[in-house]
């Protein structure tokens, strides 16, 4: 089976299309509809890790508190923000970072200066009463205008006019990125979510490798990658080279990469279940305590006792009743190898969410797409 699925936009069941920019040569690629699954199961499947290893004795509860990193974004963000939309859904926002020192600098090929990015960024939206979600992805190399931000040491940003999505986190971290993502949507965030690169490789081993299977090879000298086409149990350092890697693979988007990431979850997902992972107390732990060290999350969830509540209300939503988009972009005109916003299918794509509404069908057709669908599916299928 491959990452596409039958969920559409907003509504289990429907049509639905993913956005992709072109290729680093500056190929544009037809547009064309693709229908994916599961991509929310990343939130789910690390919060689930963490939080149930907080109904264990004090010091285990304790052990696993004191690993996860906390941003009081609220307090940095103040008053000037969106109003929260009072209509029992939620919206979060997703990193998957890496800072560019340390250990991250071998995973993340940067260099060795402290910095950091943000190399995925998801909108959650859990519709009211908790039975269904849609996962808005924002490419990184988007152009936009970033707004003026104030980061959590209480340092001033500038805003600054056709720059790179990207750019707000490895401006100012998590907050300047919840700015920007709320100035970009009219959106609030409830919650904020991030996973650190180092930390998802010792997941992965902790899991004892991910089965999955490629249809064809996959080489990629940047992120270290070299399959051939079959099935494959790969270890936490080859998972990290398959969700990073953009030249490996289909036209060598950002945006190609994203689809690998959706698949890779899945098979994710699969693997957690195939060990039983909550039936043996050891592995749970240890899983536990890897997935703690590697999250930081926004204040209100910044507990074992905030996040097992948190993932207690999202058990209810799997891969059947999930849907996925990317945010309707197109070609930047001016450089092939960024993307801009459509403004006019964003916005029914954001005027949806605040309503707590499907997404409708239109704002995901005709726009930029990738090309590495079906290349990687779980093996376990």
């Amino acid at each position: 089976m491959s990452a596409e699925s039958t969920p559409g936009p907003g509504i289990p069941g429907g049509p639905g299309t993913n956005g992709s920019r072109n290729s680093a040569k500056g190929r544009r690629r037809k547009p064309r509809s693709k229908r994916h699954k599961g991509l929310l199961i990343a939130a789910w499947t690390t919060a689930g890790i963490v939080v149930l290893g907080g109904t264990g004795a004090g010091y285990v509860y304790f052990k696993l508190n004191g690993n996860i990193k906390s941003v009081d974004i609220d307090s940095a963000l103040g008053t000037s923000r969106p109003t929260k939309v009072d209509n029992g859904s939620e919206n979060i926002l997703v990193l998957g970072s890496d800072s560019r020192s340390g250990k991250n600098k071998k995973l993340g090929g940067g260099a060795d200066d402290g910095s950091a990015r943000s190399d995925t960024a998801m909108i959650v939206h859990v519709y009211k009463g908790h039975k269904r979600a849609s996962v808005v992805s924002i490419p990184r190399d988007t152009i936009i205008d970033r707004p003026e931000c104030t980061d959590t040491k209480g340092v001033t940003h500038d805003a600054a006019n056709g720059v790179m999505f990207n750019s707000a986190y490895s401006t100012g971290g998590a907050t300047c990125a919840v700015k920007t993502v709320e100035s970009l949507t009219d959106i609030r965030m409830d919650h904020y979510l991030e996973v650190d690169f180092s930390g998802f490789e010792k997941l992965v081993d902790e899991l004892g490798g991910v089965q999955v299977t490629t249809t064809k090879d996959i080489k990629d000298s940047e992120s270290h990658l070299n399959l051939s086409a079959g099935s494959h149990k790969l270890d936490g350092e080859q998972a990290l080279g398959l969700v990073r890697t953009r030249h490996g693979v289909g036209d060598g988007s950002d945006l190609g990469r994203i689809q690998l990431q959706q698949a890779f979850i899945k098979a994710l997902a699969d693997q957690v279940k195939h060990i039983g992972v909550f039936s043996n107390p050891k592995r749970l732990y240890d899983l536990a305590d890897t997935a703690t060290k590697a999250v930081t999350a926004d204040s209100k969830l910044g507990s074992v006792n905030s996040l097992m509540s948190f993932a207690n209300g999202l058990k209810g939503i799997g891969s059947s009743n999930m849907s996925m988009v990317t945010m309707p972009v197109r070609y930047d005109p001016a450089n092939p190898n960024r993307v801009i916003v459509e403004k006019s299918k964003a916005q029914q794509v954001w005027t949806a969410l605040k309503n707590d509404r499907p997404i409708p069908k239109a704002a995901t057709e005709g726009n930029a797409t990738g090309e590495a669908r079906g290349v990687v599916s779980s093996g376990r299928e």
